[in-house]
């Protein structure tokens, strides 16, 4: 957790090995993402991290089934296999019927549940996070956030979520609070004290 502006998202882009850290080493997997070059470190991106983005980053070209399946696709997965885990996982997001549809047509928690089938479709062993209910309004915050956290503990995966928000928070196991001074804060969740 933290506020607008301490280094959350660079944080993840550092983890994702997108932006390279001043110093210190970031092993993912046990492989050290400094002793990959940038084809390396993209097929890692590809094959063990999911992300899930404040802005969803949906392609608008692409039906739902489409950018759900897009990872297997990256992935060189039988194109059948592919259609079906997507289908499989819009299911698991309660959008079922609308695999045909494009992301225009869709309410901002729809797009969001979108990124999320997304992002574990091709079950990464890492989930990196972004503001994901950072565009929603409460209610469906608190949909999107359980949604999530159910379908992640259900993949079994590493997640790293960060935000600013209490309610995004409260699903973790753990919360540490990043501040401009570095991190100065370690707790337990209430949902991990139960």
């Amino acid at each position: 957790m933290g506020e607008s502006g301490v280094g959350k998202s660079t944080l993840l882009n550092i983890i994702a090995g997108l932006d390279t850290a001043d110093s210190g080493h970031v092993a993912i997997d046990g492989t050290l993402l400094d002793t990959l070059d940038e084809d390396q470190r993209t097929r890692l991106r590809r094959d063990a991290i999911g992300f899930v983005f404040q802005a969803f980053h949906v392609l608008p070209h692409l039906t739902l089934a489409q950018n759900v399946a897009l990872p297997l696709v990256l992935q060189h997965t039988d194109l059948a296999e592919a259609d079906r885990s997507a289908a499989d996982m819009l299911a698991s997001v309660g959008l079922s019927a609308r695999g045909t549809d494009y992301p225009s047509v869709l309410s901002g928690g729809e797009l969001q549940r979108v990124a999320i089938a997304r992002a574990l479709v091709h079950r990464p062993s890492l989930i990196l996070a972004d503001e994901p209910t950072g565009n929603l309004d409460p209610d469906t915050a608190t949909q999107i956030i359980d949604l999530f956290a159910t379908r992640v503990r259900t993949l079994g995966a590493a997640t790293v979520l960060v935000t600013h928000s209490h309610l995004a928070a409260a699903v973790a196991d753990r919360i540490l609070t990043l501040t401009s001074r570095g991190l100065v804060h370690r707790h337990a969740s209430a949902r991990a004290s139960r």
